[in-house]
């Protein structure tokens, strides 16, 4: 038998709730138990008036940003119509079935003031943080860090050559803070290499050609991040170049000793953080182990003695050549007083018969070795051993997270202009992965049926 059409007919009353249609297994509802911004709001209200009406809660617009990042929904337009129509949505934003969503532009206004006044998104970011380590889920004996490129807002065909430097009549926003970051080592100061080009939409954004194909405007999300549960512990925004990117880590190292107490006894990096100035930095001034593959150019490519064929006696402070003759050092520093010169004597290189193997085209044989060239070594040992392979593994953690940020969170090009925009953007994204993360490692506990 056919059944009744069925009429849509107006109740007077409904019995509906909203906490009933969200399911159990439902992402935000395992996202939900982590988070906890009761001290934020502490902390923003200095940055409100006393007086005039009531402004929408920053607590409803922290919470629709992390609905967006975590879902990768880029567009803040398109943010607040899905929030306005999807349940599971407005049950993590605590709007119930007839709350307002903001308007877009409220984001916006928000961004450029209170939020990034008061450094809203670092705090956000870091309660979560201590969230994960209140759960258990970072252990804090091995970190490992990495930088990955994420194209601007910028197109590459509007670029103007560096050497012209930017035209008078640019203005906007982010050429303010490009002009304020000037002096910053983690954007302009960085290098003194002017760039090929330069965005007037952006001009603090790097143009590079990293991976080898059709370069672009870019910036960098340096990650450090705990290995046992591939916790992201710190996140830094940079210019894409790899000064700016070594110095993250080290800012990122010391936050989390000053702000988290979490003193890791390894780091572990591809050779971008293998400069003896930072391997001597982790080893003799914070005692870490450097898991690090050391960058070394000293190979010679003539056929002619590299360094490494010289050994280095230390209870003699000395090098032995090929030949078994000493090279001394007057103990004089150069290149900043970073670098030693060892120097063999004339009178041994003169007759020796190993000569056109080792300096031909001079009188004698010089050997460089840095002042931090025992952190080298230590590197190196450890490179070659059995727990050196492993953290080479590990690391590749942090690759995975920037696989996911890219392809999950769909976070491959920015959407806001400038450092500060990079950093907002940066730090939005990281805060969601540790809240994706906590909600798989922590499954949400069900009650058993009696």
């Amino acid at each position: 038998m056919m059944g009744h059409r069925q009429v849509e007919q107006a109740a007077l009353f409904y019995a509906f709730s909203l906490d009933r249609h969200v399911p159990a297994d439902h992402l935000l509802r395992s996202i939900d138990r982590f988070v906890e911004f009761g001290e934020l709001r502490r902390e923003l209200a200095p940055f409100y008036s006393t007086l005039g009406r009531p402004s929408i809660d920053p607590e409803l617009m922290i919470r629709m940003l992390i609905v967006g990042y975590c879902f990768g929904i880029r567009s803040e337009r398109r943010l607040c119509e899905e929030v306005h129509l999807n349940l599971a949505y407005r049950w993590f934003c605590r709007l119930g079935l007839d709350g307002d969503v903001p308007d877009h532009s409220t984001f916006s206004k928000n961004r450029h003031g209170r939020f990034r006044h008061s450094d809203l998104l670092r705090r956000v970011f870091e309660t979560v943080l201590r969230r994960s380590i209140r759960e258990g889920l970072v252990g804090g004996e091995g970190f490992a860090v990495d930088a990955s490129l994420i194209k601007a807002d910028a197109n590459r065909q509007n670029g103007i050559e560096g050497e012209k430097g930017l035209p008078s009549e640019a203005t906007g926003r982010s050429v303010e803070e490009y002009l304020a970051v000037l002096d910053d080592a983690a954007f302009g100061a960085a290098t003194e290499v002017t760039p090929k080009f330069i965005s007037p939409a952006d001009p603090a954004a790097r143009w590079t050609g990293a991976h080898d194909g059709q370069a672009y405007f870019a910036y960098s999300t340096n990650y450090l991040i705990d290995i046992e549960n591939a916790i992201i512990v710190d996140v830094e925004a940079t210019t894409a170049i790899r000064q700016a990117e070594v110095l993250a880590a080290k800012r990122m190292i010391e936050r989390a000793m000053d702000r988290f107490d979490l003193y890791p006894a390894r780091l572990m990096g591809d050779s971008a953080y293998g400069s003896a100035e930072m391997l001597g930095w982790l080893l003799y001034e914070h005692g870490i182990e450097p898991h690090v593959t050391v960058f070394d150019k000293s190979a010679r490519q003539d056929g002619t003695f590299s360094r490494e064929d010289f050994s280095y006696d230390a209870a003699g402070d000395v090098y032995i050549c090929p030949g078994s003759k000493m090279l001394t050092t007057t103990g004089t520093r150069v290149n900043d007083e970073a670098t030693l010169i060892y120097r063999a004597s004339k009178h041994d290189c003169a007759g020796c018969a190993l000569k056109s193997r080792c300096c031909p085209s001079s009188p004698v044989r010089k050997v460089p070795r840095s002042i931090h060239e025992g952190a080298r070594d230590m590197a190196r040992v450890i490179a070659r051993s059995w727990e050196g392979r492993i953290s080479r593994r590990l690391r590749k953690k942090v690759e995975m997270l920037f696989a996911h940020l890219k392809r999950i969170l769909k976070l491959d090009r920015l959407r806001l202009r400038g450092p500060s925009g990079a950093r907002d953007e940066f730090l939005l994204a990281a805060t969601a992965q540790n809240l994706r993360k906590m909600a798989k490692l922590i499954p949400v506990q069900t009650l058993q049926p009696v």
